[in-house]
Parts: C-alpha cells; sequence; structure tokens
C-alpha cells in the first residue's frame, strides 16, 4: 500500500495551536477526506508542542503521486501551514506492509 506523511513541526507554532488544529480536523478535514477516490484511509496525529502530521494510505502509486503534486504545489497555504505559521518539515512517501484491525475494530471518527 502506497503512503505519505506530510509533518509540520509544533516547536515554533503559537500557543494552542493543537486545539485549533484538532477544531479543523473535526469541522472540516475529516468530511473532505471520507469517501476521498484513491484514498484507503488518513489519520492524523500530534505530539504537542513537538508536531502534527497526516499519514495517507492510497490505493495506487499514481493516486498518492496526484496527490502529493497537488499538495506540494499548495502547501503554502495549506490549512495546517496557515495554522502552525510555516511549511511541512517532511513529505514523504513511504510503503505499508501490513495492517491489523484489533478486536475492538476500526473507528472511522472525526474526533476520538
Amino acid at each position: 500500500m502506497r503512503s505519505l506523511t506530510i509533518r509540520w513541526s509544533l516547536a515554533d507554532a503559537p500557543d494552542g495551536v493543537e486545539d485549533e488544529l484538532a477544531a479543523f480536523v473535526a469541522g472540516t478535514s475529516h468530511a473532505r477526506f471520507t469517501g476521498m477516490p484513491g484514498l484507503r484511509y488518513k489519520v492524523w496525529r500530534v505530539r504537542p508542542g513537538e508536531w502534527f502530521e497526516g499519514f495517507y494510505v492510497f490505493t495506487t502509486d499514481a493516486d498518492r503521486a496526484e496527490f502529493q503534486r497537488a499538495f506540494v504545489d499548495t502547501m503554502a497555504e495549506a490549512p495546517g501551514t496557515r495554522m502552525i505559521g510555516s511549511l511541512p518539515v517532511t513529505v514523504e512517501e513511504s510503503e505499508v506492509v501490513a495492517v491489523a484491525e484489533g478486536w475492538d475494530g476500526f473507528l472511522p471518527a472525526a474526533r476520538a
């Protein structure tokens, strides 16, 4: 499975940006990616004061490449960039070796 990580540093981000990012994900971004063609799933992760990232898994190399190209072309205007105040520090392709669903199942939620 083709994956992509986009990560911003929060080292110099404004105070409270983690809450602003979480609210944006819950109110806007989650709906944008739910049901997106070519995307298997997306996970948003944060380490407060350290980093915020999106982790994407795509169906094909072409789907990943198209999304990555479009993101890189507009990353200066991306909502995460605007809220955090700096460009991503990582835009990295990878491959997912395997995915296991635990006993309690997968929870597609805008906010846990």
